[in-house]
């Protein structure tokens, strides 16, 4: 049997062919979003073994070896890392038709250079190999780094997080991918979740002032928002189920905030009236300074109570929402736009179904500033895979311009998930290269070239302005 990851992996036609290895194949990568850890990033770290830089925080792959029946000791509980392995490898031959299967190969071959199928016959070997390649100083944080051809990440930082290890990559001469952080507040907009007070308690510290009103508050946000910015900082991130927004006064917010600070319970309506207002404020800091704002919208979370006791959050318990988007979202961009104040914006949502919705209520809100100034996001966490990327990109063409698409992401914590970036790509290059065969584009390889070229690359490039 050949190599199953070849030259022409998911590359079904000769169009798709020249598109992905004279145009794109070896672009650099910018990750505009994901969650790696950048204190592993400053210290370079080194891996002791192939569980820890593939397994370890991976819910994509716990949820699968969950599914095929094997205790939790042996995802994230404390197992031997070696027998951890042997149970991802009894899992894999069970992947046929999910994406893992073609990540889990991508990486093999990509990195550690193996192109037998993973599985319990073949785990020893695999597991020898790869430790013994990860022991060298080409596969510490770095070298995957440099070897992934990335030329920029943005990782996910709270408002209170001091940026020290962002300032450390800076400031390190021998490494040149700027690492950037991006600005997370969700926890301070989440007014009615448990420890929202001690949150606030923090944030006070980190901007060095008192918060007892909505007013200080704005301001300890703005106070992090510039140091960020000062850091490099060009894109800010918010996961919301359901796109809010409710018309509400400053005097009703502050009375809100006043009661949550004191412990007691805000409802439903109190937490989406503040959460508005809150939104609106940033949104207009965010245009001041031209970032990008991030929404990820409908994922709903920590379903199986139980386990979220024992493990925490984003741990693999979590699903895709059905909240309505449209009216809400709407009225949120709409806020922000009626004073001029609205952000560049990237609008992601879990549940597919959304993405037509969001692509005609993005359309009512493009501006001049940049080209595609309100972006369908790529297809994310449960459909990053081929269908999902597909079904995303033939909306966003159907309904938008596909040519001016920022592209792909890894959205991931992990140092060897920059295979996403090619999968993408090869997906890509394939459907542009179908429309071409079947006459529903030119065949014109300078055009389509051109165009995989942006997506892939050039266009993050641009709207980011990093």
């Amino acid at each position: 049997m050949g190599s199953f990851i070849n030259d022409n992996f998911m590359l079904q036609n000769q169009v798709a062919r020249t598109l992905y290895h004279d145009y794109v194949e070896h672009l650099p990568i910018i990750d505009y979003h994901c969650h790696l850890n950048p204190r592993e990033i400053a210290e370079n770290k080194k891996y002791e073994n192939i569980t820890e830089v593939w397994l370890g925080g991976d819910h994509y792959k716990w949820r699968a070896i969950r599914a095929n029946g094997i205790d939790e000791k042996y995802i994230t509980g404390n197992a031997d890392p070696k027998e951890k392995f042997m149970k991802w490898a009894e899992t894999v031959p069970y992947l046929l038709g999910n994406p893992l299967y073609h990540w889990t190969h991508l990486e093999l071959k990509r990195y550690f250079g193996i192109d037998d199928l993973l599985s319990p016959e073949t785990a020893e070997k695999i597991w020898n190999r790869c430790n013994e390649l990860l022991a060298s100083d080409e596969f510490s944080v770095r070298g995957l780094i440099k070897k992934s051809n990335v030329e920029l990440i943005c990782t996910t930082d709270d408002p209170i997080d001091t940026l020290e290890y962002h300032k450390a990559i800076r400031e390190d001469k021998s490494f040149s991918v700027k690492v950037l952080p991006a600005f997370r507040p969700d926890k301070a907009l989440n007014i009615n979740n448990q420890g929202f007070a001690e949150y606030i308690a923090a944030l006070e510290k980190a901007a060095n002032m008192k918060i007892s009103s909505v007013t200080d508050l704005k301001k300890a946000l703005e106070n992090r928002i510039s140091y960020f910015h000062e850091n490099g900082c060009r894109v800010s991130d918010h996961a919301l189920e359901y796109a809010v927004y409710e018309e509400v006064d400053e005097e009703t917010v502050d009375k809100i905030l006043t009661r949550a600070l004191n412990g007691e319970k805000v409802s439903r309506q109190e937490a989406d009236q503040y959460r508005s207002h809150m939104l609106v404020f940033l949104g207009r800091e965010y245009a001041k300074r031209g970032w990008a704002m991030q929404l990820h919208l409908n994922s709903i979370r920590n379903l199986n109570t139980r386990m979220f006791a024992v493990l925490g959050p984003d741990t693999g318990y979590d699903a895709i929402g059905d909240a309505q988007q449209a009216k809400g979202l709407a009225a949120l961009l709409n806020a922000l736009e009626k004073t001029g104040e609205l952000p560049k914006t990237i609008l992601y949502s879990l549940n597919p179904y959304d993405n037509e919705v969001l692509l005609t209520v993005m359309g009512c809100f493009q501006g001049s500033e940049v080209p595609g100034k309100i972006q369908l996001g790529s297809a994310w966490w449960f459909n990053d895979q081929k269908d999902g990327m597909v079904a995303q990109m033939k909306a966003l063409a159907n309904m938008g311009l596909l040519r001016r698409f920022v592209g792909m992401l890894t959205d991931s914590r992990s140092f060897l998930s920059y295979t996403r970036h090619e999968y993408f790509r090869r997906i890509l290059c394939n459907l542009v290269g179908e429309w071409a065969e079947a006459g529903e584009v030119p065949l014109d390889m300078k055009l389509l070239g051109s165009m995989v070229q942006e997506i892939s690359y050039y266009n993050a490039k641009n709207y980011f302005g990093f």
